[in-house]
């Protein structure tokens, strides 16, 4: 039994392919567009999945997209009559909604197919139950509470329940117009970052000031019993004018979400690429201090609610790796799962997993371990595409790969490590990844400035081997996945500089030999050389999305300021 889920018109539009509930692929459009977060219809990555499961369309049983604008409508006609939205926010709203109603049709055009041979059986699933199954159905446990927070999805903001065995229960949830996603993309337009996606920006520059507007927060979001919380209206303008959304073949974009009641409140807003000021980033971590308060207050309700020792977690707000790593040490719950993509991107995930358990009643046999479900490409390939471009390449064993290359860095090189099949999700993750020193306490601001092209206030991560968590940092709970920030060991920090955050944090990935037997031997064979099974990482891009194929990873070694690249066993200099 094969089943395609697709998240379509909307950011991250993605899709990802189960064969008898196993994950064959998973991968976002945005890889092969090459425009971040691409919105629109998925037909890129749906002919990538198809690919690997080795079949054509027509073979598909079941098709699931993570959107029902069936869902609460009774909520909104209610909303519709007592706020009576603007005339363009209907408008398009139900133009995104008659896409969604006719997958079928637009996929069957995107595809080249003949409607009348198309067997798939269709879904749509609620976008906060495709979330939920995104965490629950892959996670390791067979009994979990269950979170969906994000910005909106099918009129509404979050979502709780609890999960065991095969099935999803929803609890409660709550619905448009309140929403933290909301609340923390409208004070990230008027910090100055106005792109779909910023919002991680933020927390970067929340440790570098102090919580000085959280009286100011506690006026915008407002704590409610049993786990609720509501916006006060006043400060937003969503639910009244609606907003400008783009969701249509390109990058996503939103048009301004704060009402100048923020203006009153805050001051004037910063300028996209103006200064920065410490009002600035004091207003940046008072929003992630109101953010982590309402989060503890939902995430403590879910476990009075349901009981539950562990805790799964998903939607946009679940990328907030600060609060993520806080989770464990300060509530009842003993253990946690987050998967990689547990953005938007997810929902395909979710949707597929949804039909095969939910609706279908299969049991569970698939764990989500790694990230790599994307695009790979083999030794010939790569060394085709070197030869072609007529570049000069040293081959290099599978022994003496990961000694050369931890050599170059410990002679502080930055280097392009591109091997195996791409991450599913945001994060690099020891596949389409730039490694460096972590020792060096001026790496941070060589990689923003030579190759990154970024904010300088912006940290990088440690991805070190999982059996040495406990040695540096004060967690030891694996997080393969980069979704968790844990405080740095004290007696660490001056040991790995370039990636510990000013706040004495890093978001770490623990790396598995199991799991991925090249990127450990890397940190490993570093390890050994230098005394630090550590390796800085970042993705491998410049301001686009991450590097998908051996071409663009050369095109980005060769237009920034890398010093050596290592594709597959071939190795690069500069």
């Amino acid at each position: 039994m094969f089943i395609l889920g697709i998240n379509a018109f909307h950011g991250g539009a993605s899709a990802a392919i189960l064969k008898d509930g196993q994950l064959l692929a998973a991968v976002e459009d945005e890889r092969f567009r090459r425009q971040k977060y691409w919105a629109g219809f998925p037909s890129e990555s749906i002919k990538f999945c198809l690919e690997q499961a080795g079949i054509s369309a027509y073979d598909l049983d079941h098709v699931a997209i993570s959107r029902d604008p069936s869902a609460h409508l009774a909520q909104k006609a209610l909303f519709a009559l007592r706020k009576r939205p603007s005339f363009a926010a209907i408008r398009d709203r139900v133009a995104n909604m008659g896409a969604v109603k006719d997958v079928k049709g637009i996929m069957c055009q995107a595809l080249g197919l003949e409607a009348s041979a198309f067997k798939a059986e269709f879904h749509r699933v609620e976008h906060h139950r495709a979330h939920m199954a995104s965490a629950f159905f892959v996670s390791p446990f067979q009994d979990a509470a269950v979170l969906s927070i994000d910005g909106m999805g099918d009129f509404v903001s979050t979502m709780v329940g609890s999960g065991t065995d095969n099935k999803l229960n929803v609890d409660d949830q709550i619905l448009f117009p309140h929403s933290l996603g909301i609340f923390f993309t409208a004070l990230t337009q008027w910090l100055g970052f106005p792109n779909y996606g910023d919002e991680g920006k933020v927390q970067g520059l929340a440790p570098y000031g102090e919580p000085r507007y959280l009286d100011e927060m506690h006026k915008m979001v407002r704590l409610l019993p049993n786990g609720g919380f509501e916006l006060d209206l006043k400060y937003f303008v969503h639910h009244a004018q609606g907003v400008d959304m783009t969701w249509d073949d390109g990058s996503p974009t939103i048009g301004t979400i704060y009402s100048p009641e923020v203006v009153k409140l805050l001051g004037e807003p910063r300028a996209y690429r103006g200064e920065y000021t410490q009002h600035h980033r004091d207003v940046a971590a008072s929003m992630q201090v109101m953010l982590e308060e309402a989060e503890f207050h939902i995430v403590r309700d879910a476990y009075k609610r349901t009981g539950k020792k562990a805790l799964c977690l998903a939607g946009g707000v679940a990328l907030n790796s600060s609060f993520n790593g806080k989770i464990l040490p300060d509530t009842e719950f003993e253990d946690i799962f987050i998967q990689p993509a547990s953005g938007d991107a997810g929902t395909s995930l979710g949707a597929a997993f949804y039909v095969y358990h939910q609706v279908l009643g299969h049991p569970r046999s698939f764990e989500m371990k790694h990230s790599y479900t994307g695009p790979a490409y083999s030794n010939a390939q790569i060394e085709a595409t070197l030869k072609e471009r007529g570049l000069s390449y040293q081959t290099l064993d599978d022994d003496a790969l990961p000694k050369e290359t931890a050599a170059l860095i410990a002679e502080v090189n930055v280097v392009g490590w591109f091997q195996g099949a791409a991450e599913w999700g945001p994060r690099a993750l020891g596949n389409r990844s730039i490694v460096a020193d972590p020792r060096r306490a001026d790496m941070k601001e060589i990689l923003n400035a030579r190759i990154k092209h970024r904010e300088e206030f912006r940290p990088f991560a440690p991805s070190l081997l999982a059996e040495r968590t406990g040695d540096y940092f004060e967690q030891s709970y694996p997080d393969p996945f980069m979704v968790k920030v844990y405080k740095v060991r004290e007696e660490k920090r001056g040991e790995i500089p370039a990636v510990t955050h000013v706040d004495g944090t890093g978001r770490l990935q623990t790396v598995e030999r199991t799991v991925n037997e090249r990127y450990w031997d890397l940190i490993n064979a570093f390890g050994e050389r230098s005394g630090t099974p550590v390796v800085l990482n970042t993705s491998f891009n410049d301001n686009e999305p991450i590097v998908c194929n051996p071409d663009e990873a050369i095109n980005c070694f060769e237009r920034t300021h890398m010093d050596a690249i290592v594709l597959g066993n071939f190795l690069m200099k500069k």
